[in-house]
């Protein structure tokens, strides 16, 4: 199964701002009619119960949304990019990994038609129309449209089961789950036969419910010995355990300490999970000597245990009558109590940008840092004596010339801003 992957998504970049006039014939005067650049597309991830690993990842490893379109002349404003969603099988949990290393758990996809926001695309540039005032009528500004959202994504997928059989390689998990479901694991007389997680559907009286088999528990399973390192995370999501141990172990309760001991070195939760203890393989001889014996060791740590032969289905009846019990009180304790109100849409309206602006000292000058304003000279022609008069002016309507004087800036030192250089 692959139920692990790093990708990187990119949300689409917003179209940029146009500068442009009217120019038609009996229209003096007529302005600037440059349009809006359009909005860049969204990344979304959707679970889909159609899909059941994440192998459609495997070769496509950079996913992107469209790109907003550019503005244009007579207030046109460019098409928004299309977004992209991104179909992941339920139960996948994405996780963001930030800049500085850290990792966040962005969400849990855990319901079919489950959809969350993982980039959001950029907003176009605004066209020259809005920078038009009484005192600039011909305004040559515009802006360039901001950068989508990019991130490294992990994405891993947790199986989502009712039980999970668990134990020691070669125990019989495989034999138990082909004999009780159509899930057809792979059954060989060696350890680690079955090298990824199997599910199959179990069919009661009580009702169907999910089994799965999580192979590759051994002892510093937690540390990545053996396969439980990849595999220990699918137990995070069942709701109960059949722990299963081979009858013919020289001390299957010790083996039982040490699988419940990998549990909790991985996850302390995971330990806590109602368990069922069985023990296989009463079909041996040996086995059947031992029952007795078995049976009073499992007492006196205040466990019952069920014997089986997954080989003959002896005793699997009784045993699975015992988890469809359990199993339908874990699930009548997780039932709601009272129908949950459906839930209240509240709509906030987003609020209006701001032309904020940080300055900061340097060496041989000032720096300062006005996102909005250097998306404007980004797109201009800082070349253009009239195109710098007008930032200037825009400067100094946003209060930042003042701001610079009043942080210790005097008359003739270089200031940088964006990739514009001028002096106070």
């Amino acid at each position: 199964m692959f139920d692990r992957v790093e990708i990187r998504i990119k949300a689409g970049d917003g179209g940029s701002g146009k500068v442009s006039f009217r120019r038609e014939k009996f229209v003096p005067y007529g302005g600037p009619d440059g349009g809006d650049g359009g909005d860049g597309g969204n990344v979304y991830l959707e679970a889909d119960s159609g899909l059941y690993s994440l192998l459609n990842f495997k070769h496509k490893r950079v996913h992107k949304a469209a790109n907003g379109e550019n503005g244009m002349g007579s207030r046109c404003t460019g098409h928004n990019g299309a977004d992209l969603v991104i179909k992941v099988p339920v139960g996948t949990v994405a996780t963001i990994v930030e800049e500085n290393g850290q990792k966040r758990v962005l969400a849990d996809l855990a319901a079919d038609g489950d959809r969350t926001l993982v980039a959001r695309g950029g907003q176009g540039g605004l066209g020259n129309t809005h920078f038009v005032s009484s005192t600039n009528q011909a305004p040559m500004l515009a802006q360039k449209g901001q950068p989508g959202g990019e991130y490294d994504l992990i994405l891993e997928l947790k199986l989502i089961a009712d039980v999970a059989i668990i134990g020691y390689p070669n125990v019989g998990k495989s034999s138990l789950l082909s004999l009780l479901t159509a899930a057809k694991p792979r059954v060989a007389n060696y350890p680690f036969t079955t090298l990824s997680p199997v599910m199959g559907v179990i069919q009661r009286p009580e009702g169907a419910f999910v089994m799965a088999e999580v192979p590759g528990l051994i002892e510093d399973a937690h540390l990545g010995r053996g396969l439980g390192h990849d595999f220990l995370r699918h137990i995070s999501r069942t709701r109960m355990v059949i722990h299963l141990l081979d009858g013919t172990s020289d001390n299957p309760i010790d083996d039982m300490i040490k699988v419940n001991s990998e549990l909790y070195l991985y996850d302390a939760s995971l330990s806590e999970r109602p368990q069922v203890v069985a023990v296989n393989k009463i079909d041996d001889e040996l086995v059947q000597l031992r029952r007795e014996e078995l049976t009073e060791i499992f007492k006196e740590a205040g466990l019952e245990v069920f014997f089986i032969s997954a080989l003959t289905g002896e005793g699997v009846e009784v045993l699975l009558t015992k988890v469809a019990e359990k199993l339908a009180i874990l699930k009548a304790a997780d039932a709601p109590e009272t129908e949950i109100d459906q839930e209240i849409k509240v709509f906030r309206p987003a609020p209006k940008g701001k032309m904020g602006f940080r300055i900061t000292r340097l060496e041989d000058g000032w720096q300062v840092e006005a996102p909005e304003i250097e998306r404007i000279i980004e797109h201009s022609d800082i070349e253009d004596l009239e195109v710098r008069r007008q930032i200037m002016v825009l400067l100094k309507h946003r209060n930042v010339q003042q701001a610079l004087i009043k942080a210790g800036a005097v008359i003739g030192q270089k200031i940088i801003t964006g990739r514009m250089e001028w002096y106070l």
